[in-house]
C-alpha cells in the first residue's frame, strides 16, 4: 500500500495532532510579534521620557529591529509552505502531505480528508 492512498497516510491518520500544532503555530505567530512590538514601544517610551538623545536613538533602532523580526516570524509558516509547494518530486505522497500542510496552516478548518 502506498502512503498516498486514501485514508492510509501518516498525515491523514494523525490529522488531529497536526491540527493542534497548527493552533500552536497560529497563536505563536500572533503572540510573539505582538510582544516584540509592545516591548519595543515600551523601551522607546522610557527613552523619550528620559529625554536622552542617545537612548532615544538606541530605542528607535531596537524598535525597528524588533519590528523586522516580528514580520519575519509572522511570515515564516507561509514561506515554509511556499518552499515545500515548489517541490514536485514527491508526487507519491503529495495528497498526504497536503493534509499536514492544511492542518498546520489552517487549523480552524476541518483538516480531516
Amino acid at each position: 500500500m502506498k502512503l498516498g492512498s486514501a485514508g492510509t497516510g501518516f498525515c491523514q491518520t494523525t490529522a488531529e495532532v497536526w491540527q493542534f500544532a497548527g493552533y500552536i503555530v497560529f497563536v505563536l505567530k500572533i503572540l510573539i510579534p505582538s510582544i516584540l512590538i509592545i516591548m519595543g514601544i515600551i523601551a522607546l517610551g522610557k527613552a523619550v521620557l528620559a529625554s536622552d538623545d542617545k537612548e532615544i536613538k538606541t530605542a528607535v533602532n531596537s524598535l525597528i529591529k524588533k519590528f523586522i523580526v516580528a514580520v519575519v516570524i509572522f511570515f515564516i509558516p507561509s514561506l515554509v509552505s511556499a518552499l515545500f509547494g515548489m517541490v514536485n518530486s514527491f508526487s507519491e505522497v503529495k495528497a498526504d502531505y497536503k493534509v499536514c500542510v492544511d492542518c498546520i496552516t489552517s487549523p480552524t478548518k476541518n483538516c480531516k480528508p
